[in-house]
């Protein structure tokens, strides 16, 4: 009996988020097909022209504009960016440094240091004595 080994495939928006970029950027062949978890690591390793040059001019998705822009993706909504951006359009935010931005960064910048807090404290505990062993 011979195992037949069947090939793991993604949708393409799943295969654009591992990789991400925005899907409505990426080439219709990519956007039409199914990918399979081979292409996408070749795809990750050896990066074709179109996606080296989406990764570095945009449109980007939400989630790389947040991580570009130093705020959650929460912030962004809230600051009224609900589409994808351009690497053009974050380094003008960068420069303009709108009030949301400002106060969101501060936002982000309060709850990392609430999060390495609270990390901080479970590490005490963690290491702290247990008392009296039966």
């Amino acid at each position: 009996m011979t195992s037949h080994q069947t090939t793991q495939t993604m949708k393409p928006a799943t295969a654009a988020k591992k990789l991400g970029v925005y899907l409505e950027a990426t080439p219709a062949e990519f956007q039409e097909g199914v990918v399979s978890r081979t292409e996408l690591n070749a795809l990750q390793t050896d990066p074709p022209e179109w996606l080296v040059e989406l990764r570095r001019t945009g449109p980007h998705p939400r989630p790389v504009v947040a991580a570009k822009l130093g705020v959650s993706i929460s912030g962004l909504a809230r600051g009224g960016v609900t589409e994808a951006l351009t690497t053009e359009q974050i380094d003008a935010l960068k420069q303009e440094q709108p009030e949301w931005l400002q106060k969101e960064r501060a936002t982000q910048a309060e709850v990392r240091k609430e999060t390495a807090r609270i990390k901080e404290k479970n590490a005490e505990r963690a290491d702290e004595p247990r008392g009296p062993q039966a």
